[in-house]
């Protein structure tokens, strides 16, 4: 299903759509985590935090060793920053998985 919005109306369309109770996605939330051994703390808004779960859902695996591979994945491409791995990878999961061009 599509809905049809202007496109200097998408940003206004999809601030409209927001309910308040979905104003939380918008909000850090920082959650700690074991990873090689270490404890590793990692913040992210909620909405990637919902994206992760279905993923680590989808793989059939607990969260903190989805974060993990994406962690040793990443290290090629941003060995200083987690969180932005994070985010670029639930956006890749949205775009390729979820978008339905898989």
């Amino acid at each position: 299903m599509s809905i049809y919005v202007e496109n200097h109306d998408l940003l206004e369309h999809m601030f409209n759509a927001c309910t308040t109770s979905q104003i939380s996605e918008f909000i850090p939330e920082k959650r700690g985590f074991r990873i090689h051994g270490h404890s590793t703390t990692v913040a992210l808004e909620r909405a990637f935090w919902n994206v992760l779960e279905d993923m680590a859902h989808e793989t059939g695996q607990p969260l903190p060793r989805l974060i993990e591979q994406v962690l040793d994945g990443c290290m090629v491409a941003n060995d200083k920053n987690l969180s932005s791995c994070l985010r670029v990878i639930c956006l890749k999961y949205l775009n390729i998985y979820v978008g339905g061009t898989a």
